[in-house]
């Protein structure tokens, strides 16, 4: 094999045995004037998938059916990012209709976008973005994504979220969060432990100068003892601790 190149949005053009061989979409068969035709058996809704065309020497070989298999807690984790407040939950994917809209209806995505290149996704993104009220526009846009067509979008999002078994190393390095174990529902999980991370750390700032601001207006009417100037330091520091010592207990 020799001569492997990669033609974005089309496929992959090789010369293999002095044969030259384009594996690809229909673009691609179109691009080499082969004769391609319709998979009469893809429109079934148990054989959805992404059909992948061969041609040798500009002649139509035939073509290969690929159904990827939707992650087990995929639908368990878009069901709780909505019982979280999740707003909107897209899918962006450059796989045929057919098959975006067979996952979408399986997971209960609020939309999706199919047959995208990574530059159409990094202007789908942008569209959700400007799409925003400005009166909400402080609400966060993450993607999730593993692959290398991913690593632009992941770089653009507000979070960017990779598969780190899986994922491809672009993908990893331009993401700001990274799932070793490949499984969508952490993500929910994440959010539960920043938001309740966040709350503790509030609950500190506010009660800390609370007190402070408290003893303070006391001191000025001379109402202030030496028992309260200690518990304003030291005091709210030891619960200051252990109230974030919660922040240990992951739920």
């Amino acid at each position: 094999m020799s001569d492997v190149e990669e033609i974005a949005g089309h496929g992959i053009r090789a010369r293999v045995e002095g044969r030259v061989v384009c594996v690809g979409n229909t673009k691609m068969m179109d691009a080499v004037g082969a004769k391609w035709h319709d998979c009469p058996h893809c429109h079934d809704e148990h054989r959805v998938g992404t059909v992948i065309h061969v041609a040798i020497d500009g002649e139509y070989a035939g073509h290969i059916v690929i159904n990827d298999q939707v992650k087990s807690d995929s639908a368990e984790a878009i069901a709780q990012l909505q019982s979280l407040g999740v707003s909107k939950t897209v899918m962006l994917t450059g796989d045929r209709r057919e098959v975006a809209e067979q996952v979408a209806k399986q997971l209960n995505l609020s939309e999706y976008h199919a047959e995208l290149l990574p530059a159409d996704k990094v202007k789908m993104i942008e569209q959700i973005s400007l799409h925003t009220p400005h009166s909400t526009r402080h609400d966060t846009i993450a993607f999730v994504g593993d692959g290398i067509n991913d690593a632009p979008v992941l770089a653009r999002a507000d979070v960017g979220i990779a598969m780190g078994g899986l994922g491809s190393d672009a993908a990893i390095e331009a993401a700001d969060v990274v799932l070793m174990d490949d499984k969508p529902s952490k993500i929910a999980l994440a959010i539960r432990i920043a938001r309740r991370t966040l709350a503790i750390a509030r609950q500190n700032v506010w009660f800390a100068i609370g007190v402070k601001v408290a003893v303070l207006i006391l001191a000025t009417f001379g109402l202030a003892t030496m028992w309260m100037a200690v518990f304003a330091d030291v005091g709210v520091t030891v619960l200051a601790v252990l109230n974030a010592m919660r922040a240990l207990r992951v739920s």
